[in-house]
């Protein structure tokens, strides 16, 4: 079995599947920042060969204690980890590497490119890229963008991005409709719902926004927050005082996946006004399409799963009354059935955004030095 050595910021929890399939494929040596980095964390004893190293930030910079020694190890030829611009110890991981064990291959996982890089950040990300053996991007619009500045084409491998697919899988296999919408705003209108946390980036004044003027227009929606957070008290003001209060539910954070799976079974739409993210692959795996704004260099990369007419649609970015008009033009052509979309959303994440989809991609391009 081949030995790869992981060098990873954060032991995310929604990472765990995909990280567990990794462990079996491989002889894994797995190292991880002691922080959490604002997500919740899996418990990295799962598997048998870990090391926590010390985070350290100083202002926009940061850096993990004792990632440059690994490279002199000899049992380590091949290398897989995430990589940022403001990280220390990376910049001198690569440097070394390149200066000192230039037969060693170097795989990194993340972004790749945005296309909103600044100059100095633009020429780090190009010098790292083209210093490594492969990149792993959660998706084709950053391979795009990265071929555009010169990296080559055949090191780049899109690799999408997934949740704790298995689970929810069962959970999407038993699930049905309930009238729990129905019984709560006591109507029959279209249900859009939001899941996620509740923060300023996320735009959800536009929503509400866009549901007053949807009002005015005699489209008539219920709105389902699922989540919790900053902006709350900021957003419960503003439905009040757009009189809206009988067709917003907070419905707060909900812990409990079964739950979740029912609440976005029966919606009919999620809107994301701000950067969709993983929002986009929760959703549609229970069969619930998402609008999301158009401005994809300052999108996370889950707004690939989003296809325009299918699986959802996008809208001009900030303009709420865009909003407003693809959620009606939404509805209008969806008013007599919703199966083909739920199956739409479905299949876009059995195909391509769960950590069987993602394995594949590694096996086929992570190469190994003899």
């Amino acid at each position: 079995m081949p030995k790869l050595c992981l060098i990873f910021s954060h032991a995310s929890l929604y990472r765990e599947s995909i990280y567990r399939q990794i462990d079996n494929t491989y002889d894994c040596e797995w190292h991880f920042s002691d922080e959490d980095g604002g997500v919740k964390r899996f418990d990295t004893s799962i598997f048998k060969n870990v090391t926590i190293h010390k985070h350290h930030r100083l202002k926009r910079f940061h850096w993990l204690s004792g990632i440059n020694r690994l490279l002199s190890k000899k049992e380590h030829q091949t290398f897989l980890m995430l990589a940022g611009t403001v990280d220390l110890s990376c910049w001198l991981f690569f440097l070394r590497a390149k200066l000192f064990y230039p037969k060693k291959k170097i795989y990194l996982w993340g972004h790749g490119w945005y296309g909103k890089e600044s100059g100095m950040e633009a020429r780090i990300k190009k010098l790292i890229f083209n210093s490594v053996a492969g990149i792993f991007t959660y998706g084709e619009y950053a391979k795009k963008l990265m071929i555009q500045e010169g990296i080559p084409a055949n090191n780049i491998f899109p690799i999408h991005n997934s949740l704790n697919y298995d689970e929810q899988l069962k959970l999407r296999q038993t699930v049905k409709k309930t009238s729990i919408y129905e019984d709560h705003f006591k109507n029959k209108h279209f249900n859009i719902i939001f899941l996620g946390r509740l923060t300023k980036v996320k735009k959800l004044d536009q929503l509400v926004q866009s549901l007053a003027i949807l009002k005015s227009k005699g489209c008539l929606c219920n709105l389902t927050f699922i989540g919790d957070g900053p902006t709350r008290e900021t957003l419960e003001n503003l439905v009040r005082e757009l009189d809206l209060t009988d067709n917003v539910w907070f419905y707060g954070a909900c812990y409990d996946e079964s739950r979740n799976a029912e609440l976005v079974y029966n919606a009919n739409l999620c809107v994301a006004p701000g950067n969709i993210g993983l929002t986009a692959v929760h959703t549609m795996m229970f069969g619930c399409p998402v609008i999301s704004h158009d401005d994809f260099k300052w999108q996370m990369p889950e707004f690939e799963a989003i296809k325009p007419g299918i699986t959802g649609d996008f809208f001009k970015n900030n303009s709420v009354e865009d909003l407003a008009s693809k959620i009606q033009q939404w509805f209008e052509k969806h008013r007599n059935g919703t199966d083909a979309v739920r199956k739409a959303c479905e299949q876009e994440i059995d195909t391509a955004w769960n950590p069987y989809f993602q394995m594949e991609v590694i096996k086929e391009n992570l190469k190994f030095t003899d």
